[in-house]
């Protein structure tokens, strides 16, 4: 996967793991069992308005709090294709490269981009267009690395194909 293009959710500063995956449902490590219950606590409607292909879009320290991998897996089940935010938590960070959910660092696209607006993401380029106001940003590009373990759909894909 070389791009995304979808219509954005937005969210605040410090979204955490606890909203992104309420801790009641980590007795499950189902990706389409977490996906039913993504967001819940922030947005009850995420998942009934989500489609595949569609990006999350946070302004400062998303993904802080537990450090748990259900987080992203939740994310990416749910068919959100890209999250881009001023800044990541490091841990949520690598956990979303280990399971290969795109994430990109952009402070002017989290402020600039609206709930509902559509955009592109280039991974090569890091270039984020919304397309609904015609503006365009420079995120931070994809090293080839993680663009081949995002491609092979997590690192441990990305090590077994090796």
């Amino acid at each position: 996967m070389k791009a995304a293009k979808g219509t954005v959710f937005k969210y605040g500063d410090n979204v955490d793991t606890d909203v992104i995956i309420p801790a009641r449902y980590l007795n499950s490590s189902d990706p389409a069992e977490l996906a039913t219950h993504c967001m819940e606590d922030i947005d009850k409607d995420f998942i009934k308005k989500v489609s595949k292909g569609d990006i999350i879009v946070a302004t400062k320290n998303f993904g802080c709090g537990s450090s748990r991998e259900h987080a992203p897996i939740a994310i990416k089940a749910a068919g959100v294709s890209c999250v881009i935010a001023e800044t990541f938590a490091r841990i949520f960070y690598r956990n979303a490269i280990n399971i290969g959910l795109p994430i990109i660092e952009c402070p002017e696209a989290a402020q600039g981009i609206d709930a509902g607006d559509t955009v592109e993401v280039n991974f090569d380029t890091g270039v984020i267009t919304d397309v609904t106001k015609g503006t365009t940003y420079q995120g931070q590009a994809f090293p080839e690395f993680m663009q081949k373990i995002i491609a092979a759909e997590g690192l441990v894909n990305y090590i077994n194909q090796k």
